[in-house]
């Protein structure tokens, strides 16, 4: 069986701290290289999925570790999904502007191009408003020839 026509489902649920963000990287290298990606492009994906989670501890659980964030990889028709939910405060992403990577290279800022990494280094980079207030963001990354 090649790499583009395995299947894969896995799922992990960790607390909304910083702390569990070593077992979310791990957890999504293991299935990234299980499903045949590169290094490099494993270390894309786990990135992407790193900033998402920051995100979802910061903003939306406000680095509460009450929350849970659930973590959820599929990989079918050369498509690796990933699913990060959460039952945190609302967002819009609409409401966050592109940034000006001149503008903030010269004001040296830290922090703040999470969205934007996460645009750059995935295929596609959705967000959904699920029942019971929860949210969620899916990131996809198509298995390349």
């Amino acid at each position: 069986m090649n790499a583009k026509s395995k299947k894969l489902s896995r799922k992990i649920v960790v607390n909304s701290s910083t702390e569990n963000l070593s077992h979310v990287r791990d957890f999504i290298r293991d299935a990234a290289e299980e499903c045949g990606f590169s290094k490099e492009t494993s270390g894309k994906i786990i990135l992407a999925v790193d900033e998402a989670c920051t995100n979802v501890i910061k903003h939306a659980y406000k680095y509460s570790d009450e929350g849970n964030i659930t973590v959820e990889v599929k990989f079918s028709n050369s498509k690796f999904s990933i699913s990060i939910t959460d039952s945190g405060t609302h967002f819009d992403p609409n409401k966050i502007p592109e940034p000006n990577l001149k503008k903030y290279y010269d004001e040296k800022k830290v922090g703040g191009l999470g969205m934007f990494l996460m645009k750059k280094l995935m295929d596609e980079v959705v967000y959904n408003n699920l029942s019971n207030d929860r949210n969620q963001v899916v990131l996809s990354k198509y298995m390349e020839d």
